[in-house]
Order: C-alpha cells, then sequence, then structure tokens
C-alpha cells in the first residue's frame, strides 16, 4: 500500500481527511504517504494576461497551482480527478465488478516474518511509523533482504482462505504479488528475489508459486482474481542504483542523466507484469498497481509538487514507465482487463481506491475502499480485529455511498490466517446469507443516509432500507427515512423474515412500521433491512 498503519486498526466509520492514509497534498494529514502529484486541472491553465511578464506569470502560476493542490483534501473524492473508460468491455467488467461488492485483500511476504509494516522499514524516510529498531540502516537493510533465507510457509492452505472468505460473502480477492520491496511472490523469470528461487526455503514446497495457487483455489470458488503489484521496486538495481543513496521512496538516479537504466526499469516492469497475465497464472481480472508516486509528470508538475511536500522527497521527478503501452500489452492477454492505477489521475485508474477510509459522500465514478480488517496490512503479532458490528455497519456505509469494500487481512508467517478473522468472516458471513440481497448489484440512491437510516435501489423498482443497530439496541417500533418519499402502491416486507410492514409518508419523509413478531426476533444482528417494492 502506499500509505500505512501498521498495527493501527482500521477505524470503519471514519471519513474524515485526518484519518486518510491515501493522499498527499500538502494539506494532508501528517500521516499520508501516497506520492500524489498536484491536483492539476485544465481551468487551472488560465492564459497569462499579456501585460504579465514571464517571469511574473510563472510566479504566478506556480501560486495557483500549488493552492489548488492543497486544496484537493482527499483528491480521490473529487468527481474530476476521474477519467471514464471507454473500452466496452472494461466498461462492461465494471459494472459487474460493482455488482460484487465485497473483497479480500491480502499483504504477504517475508516480511510477515518479523510483524512488521510491509516494505516500509528498508525506505530511507523518516517517518514515525516506518522506523527501524535497528539504527544501522545499511546493516538493517541486508538482515531483511535475508529475510528470503528463511521463509517458508508450511502452512499455507489457499482452499482454507477461499472456502472463508467465500462463506463471509466475498466475490474477489486481489492479492499482494509484489510489494514494494520487490520480492516476488510468483515465479518470476526476471529476478531471483523471489518465493521460488533455490535459496528459499519454501522453494521445493509443490505450491511455491503462491500466487498461481491463490489464484487457482479463489477460481474453484467462483472467484474474480486481482494481482496487486508495486510500480516501485526498491532491490531493482534499475530503480534503487547502488552507485548512490536511497534519501526516499523515489528513484534514486537522475531519470534524463541515465536513461538507459531507467529503459531497463521499465521494461522489467512491463516484464513481471506480463509474466502474471500471459497465462500461467490464469484469467486474471483486476490489475492493481500501487506506488502512485511511479508516474509521468511533466517539469511543472514535478515543481509544484515538491513545493506543496515542502521539497521533503528529493528525488521526486518524471518516472514514467508507459502505462498507456502497458495496458494496451495486457489487455491484449487479458481482454476487459480492469486497471487501477493507483493515486494517478487519468485513464488508467478505471476505479478509486480510498485507503483505510470510508468517503464522507456518495461518489459518482466506481471505487473501492481498501480498509485492515484487523492488525496491519501485514501480519502483526496478535492482532485485533474490528467487531463484526463495526464491519457490518462499515460495508453497508460503503455500499450505500456506491462502492465496494475489499477488506485486507494479513497471513502469519507460517501460511496460516489469525483465528481473529476465521471468526470475523464466519459472522460477517452469517449477516450476508439473510441480508445479501440488499448489498450485491445494488447502486447508491441519494439521499444515501439518514442518521442510522440508509438506502439504496436496485434496478428501477425495488429499494432497500437498513437500519443501523446499535449495540444492544432493540429492534425500533418505526423506522423513517428523510429525504425521499414512497409512491402509492409499494410494497415494504422485513429482508430474511418476509413480513409485511406498514407505511406512511410525511413531510419529505417515510416511515416503516415493523411488526411486533419481526421485533421479537429479528432476522438477523447488526443490521436491520428492508425491501421495498415500487
Amino acid at each position: 500500500m502506499n500509505g500505512r498503519t501498521s498495527s493501527r486498526r482500521a477505524e470503519p466509520a471514519s471519513s474524515l481527511c485526518e484519518k486518510s492514509h491515501t493522499v498527499s497534498p500538502a494539506s494532508l494529514c501528517a500521516k499520508s504517504h501516497t506520492a500524489y502529484p498536484a491536483s492539476l486541472c485544465a481551468k487551472s491553465h488560465t492564459a497569462s494576461p499579456a501585460s504579465l511578464c514571464g517571469k511574473i506569470y510563472s510566479a504566478l502560476l506556480m501560486i495557483i497551482l500549488t493552492a489548488a493542490s492543497a486544496a484537493s483534501l482527499c483528491a480521490q473524492d473529487h468527481d474530476e480527478r476521474y477519467v471514464p473508460e471507454t473500452d466496452p468491455l472494461v466498461l462492461q467488467k465494471l459494472e459487474e465488478w460493482q455488482d460484487m461488492k465485497f473483497g479480500l485483500l491480502m499483504h504477504w511476504g517475508p516480511y510477515s516474518q518479523w510483524g512488521i509494516v510491509e516494505s516500509w522499514s528498508i525506505c530511507a524516510e523518516d517517518e514515525g511509523w516506518c522506523r527501524r529498531p535497528n539504527p544501522d540502516y545499511i546493516e538493517y537493510k541486508k538482515q531483511y533482504e535475508a529475510l528470503k533465507l528463511s521463509f517458508n510457509p508450511v502452512g499455507f492452505n489457499p482452499e482454507k482462505w477461499a472456502a472463508a472468505a467465500r462463506d463471509a460473502g466475498m466475490k474477489y480477492v486481489v492479492f499482494t504479488t509484489k510489494h514494494h520491496d520487490g520480492f516476488s511472490m510468483f515465479d518470476t523469470k526476471l529476478t531471483d528475489y523471489k518465493i521460488t528461487d533455490p535459496a528459499c526455503p519454501f522453494s521445493v514446497n509443490p505450491r511455491a508459486n503462491v500466487t498461481k495457487e491463490i489464484f487457482s483455489a479463489f477460481r474453484e470458488q467462483g472467484f474474480w482474481t486481482g494481482a496487486y503489484f508495486s510500480k516501485p521496486d526498491w532491490h531493482s538495481e534499475y530503480y534503487w542504483w547502488p552507485n548512490f543513496a536511497t534519501p526516499d521512496r523515489n528513484v534514486n538516479y537522475s531519470i534524463p542523466d541515465y536513461p538507459e537504466r531507467w529503459e531497463n526499469f521499465v521494461q522489467f516492469t512491463h516484464g513481471q507484469i506480463m509474466e502474471l497475465l500471459g497465462g500461467d497464472y490464469g484469467r486474471v481480472d483486476i490489475l492493481w498497481l500501487d506506488g502512485g508516486w511511479v508516474k509521468k509528470m511533466t517539469e511543472e508538475e514535478v515543481s509544484v509538487y515538491r513545493s506543496a511536500q515542502g521539497n521533503k522527497y528529493v528525488r521526486v521527478q518524471n518516472q514514467d514507465i508507459r502505462m498507456d503501452e502497458l495496458v494496451a500489452k495486457a489487455r491484449e492477454k487479458q481482454p476487459g482487463l480492469i486497471v487501477v492505477d493507483r493515486a494517478v489521475y487519468g485513464k488508467n485508474q478505471n476505479y478509486l481506491t480510498p485507503e483505510n477510509r470510508v468517503p464522507e459522500k456518495a461518489l459518482p465514478y466506481p471505487w473501492e475502499s481498501c480498509i485492515i480488517a484487523g492488525g496491519g496490512w501485514a501480519w502483526v503479532p496478535d492482532p485485533k480485529f474490528m467487531s463484526p458490528r463495526e464491519a457490518v455497519h462499515l460495508l453497508v456505509d460503503i455500499v450505500v455511498k456506491g462502492g465496494n469494500l475489499l477488506f485486507n487481512i494479513g497471513p502469519a508467517p507460517d501460511g496460516t490466517w489469525p483465528e481473529g478473522a476465521y471468526t470475523l468472516l464466519a459472522e460477517m458471513g452469517r449477516w450476508m446469507k439473510v441480508n445479501g440481497e440488499a448489498i450485491y448489484g445494488t447502486r447508491a440512491l441519494a439521499p444515501h443516509k439518514d442518521g442510522k437510516t440508509c438506502i439504496t435501489r436496485k434496478g428501477d423498482d425495488t429499494r432497500y432500507l437498513y437500519y443501523l443497530a446499535g449495540e444492544g439496541e432493540q429492534m425500533p417500533a418505526a423506522v423513517t427515512m428523510s429525504g425521499l418519499t414512497l409512491p402509492a402502491g409499494a410494497k415494504v416486507s422485513v429482508v430474511g423474515s418476509g413480513a409485511v410492514c406498514r407505511w406512511k409518508n410525511g413531510e419529505g419523509s417515510f416511515t416503516v412500521s415493523v411488526p411486533q413478531s419481526v421485533r421479537n426476533k429479528p432476522p438477523s444482528d447488526y443490521v436491520w433491512v428492508f425491501r421495498i417494492d415500487l
């Protein structure tokens, strides 16, 4: 991921930018770690008055653009930050993906052995959330890279994961094939820094190509598969050249001075992605690219971004890996492939991915909140998972705003899941078995939320009303939704019981009366759902 929370639990109700870990204009929180470029838009490039000299105009333009960047709080929440897809096959898949609503994300690699925030401790940025216990950076990095020599997850059983995810109601999986540290969790032919290298003890296991095994196991359960792939690679000498120090997350040499080296990195990146999409790993539905600072940038954008960041990242530069070319090649291998070039404004970000937060309002384009279920993104000792009530409320909050929930679970170093993950998913599955019809295939409907009450639509003729129950709360005698009324003849029933409810319109609202028999024995916990047939 771009931003890290390590062992901190997700805060499911959060829609505040200070709790966001995805975007990073200067005005955002100190804990944000995604390298977002300045939020430039066409409207910002107003032609200069003729009376302005070049230098004055440039200075004014810089001020304007920097201000625009700082004003773009939570840039992913702004509709002008999304470029609609035009490929009919991709559009069709996006519609299907939006119907799924609930997916699984897994961060897993040798770093799991230490129970630390994945990859980031080898980045030389002075951030509290990724500081190293060993003050000797050189020695620490050697020890980190040596984790490959002891990584042996003999408890790896992807079928068990897939069954638990299926029973929870999940429909797709996104797996970290490679994080920023460059360790490949698949059998790449382009580096020996991988789980199938003979130096890694797990390489002798018949299931050593874990990406292939995970994709296969989840497809057997009807899942879509997604490949998380980090664009930056801190192990590659074509990204972090040993000839120079590594002051920050960026490529550590001047690309204009060493274009051949950068071209080698571009080819390496394209090559690894083509390996994942070339057929050995089966059908891949989503290419989920992380590391938004690796992108094409103009000199002006670089200057604006550096200014917005207080020149914090000294190696910010145009890191163009020719995404248009890459996506075209990828879709030749996988027609209709959904591409998520995270945190990079443009046509190759088919849906947006707020990280560990929920947007405050419904968004008018495809989106997905990726949120930690418990512990950290990667495994941490004694992870604490959110309660089933928190998790179900989180799912409903996201769905009524038109998004998907991508729930992250970090496998342990031995290749197992913490028991808390199974317990949580089982409870979510119990709720989904009753109320799944009110989750899958729905779309946002204004006014979305009214306190504890929410609403969605399915097609033209069906609405779903949700009541988010508090801890120990009894099912109320009536539920009111403000902001809309129902047409005459509408039928309201309780999902899970079929009991028919009386209803009446008020001034810009409607109220549903709940039968006493249902109140005495609600069909589910956490959230009560009503179906409205128009």
